[in-house]
């Protein structure tokens, strides 16, 4: 899947690590939620968490830009410096597998699939299992303690 930058990146590459997957959005209520995101990398990244972010502009059209307009958003207000990738679907037919696979594995409220707005949030083991799905209202700061049970386990 390419990176923001067009660059290719493998997530096999992020095996053996604890991932923590959200669809993203610049001009959403949640949009601050990259600050805590991003502070959960600086604290938790050389111990084995990765965020990746994923840009979708499936909800209210919150996500207008392109690649290097998203980019510079995420860099300049919220210094993001965990891998962002080019936009994707979450929902529907053109949704990514990526997404099919996450919804598959940890449905939502009443076993629902469908991802019901931006900053839905996956955590993943080592072994790259969905251990938890968690909705766009969770905060980062949050999942801290669940993430970090992850990095010791």
């Amino acid at each position: 899947m390419p990176l923001l930058n067009g660059e290719p990146c493998s997530l096999s590459g992020y095996r053996g690590k604890v991932v923590l997957i959200v669809n993203t959005a610049s001009k959403c209520g949640f949009t601050p939620q990259y600050k805590g995101l991003e502070s959960l990398y600086e604290k938790y990244g050389e111990k084995g968490l990765v965020i990746l972010g994923f840009p979708c502009d499936q909800f209210g059209h919150q996500e207008p830009g392109s690649s290097d307009e998203i980019g510079a958003f995420c860099e300049k207000n919220y210094g993001v410096t965990f891998p962002v990738f080019e936009k994707i679907d979450v929902n529907g037919d053109s949704a990514a597998p990526l997404y099919q696979d996450l919804k598959s594995a940890a449905p939502g409220v009443l076993g629902t699939k469908k991802i019901k707005w931006n900053f839905t949030k996956f955590l993943l083991n080592r072994r790259g299992e969905v251990i938890a799905r968690y909705a766009p209202t969770t905060k980062p700061e949050n999942l801290e303690s669940a993430i970090l049970a992850e990095l010791e386990s």
